[in-house]
């Protein structure tokens, strides 16, 4: 709270009270820690860009419970476009991400095609 505070120019007390604001008010939803990926061997990042062959109600919503279920899947966006979802994986190498591909991204409700890119780099990560 020390530092936050002397980042933003407030004593302790008030920055306090603003940031329980900021949480009660729903702009801030929660805390996390930022994982370091390298340390986890975890440095592989894929964006596959998924087409159902059913965009029913009933078949997103198939399709988003059982994408949630796969813990190598980081985020995951509902498009408007030529495909239906972009999914982005996290593993530690290409072997790896195709084991994903082929035992669980493909087999999920729905899904009638994946276009996969491999990331090169991260220029920009998060909301800061």
């Amino acid at each position: 709270m020390t530092e936050l505070a002397k980042t933003v120019g407030l004593s302790k007390t008030p920055c306090q009270v603003r940031l329980k604001r900021l949480i009660e008010d729903d702009f801030i939803q929660g805390f996390k820690a930022k994982l370091n990926p390298a340390k986890m061997r975890l440095e592989h990042v894929t964006f596959v860009e998924v087409k159902l062959s059913n965009t029913s109600e009933g078949a997103l919503l198939a399709f988003n419970s059982a994408v949630a279920d796969i813990a190598e899947i980081e985020q995951c966006h509902m498009i408007a476009g030529a495909f239906d979802y972009l999914i982005k994986v996290r593993t530690s190498d290409i072997q790896s991400y195709r084991k994903v591909l082929a035992e669980s991204i493909s087999g999920l409700p729905h899904v009638s095609s994946t276009s996969t890119h491999v990331s090169m780099e991260s220029v920009v990560d998060e909301i800061t």
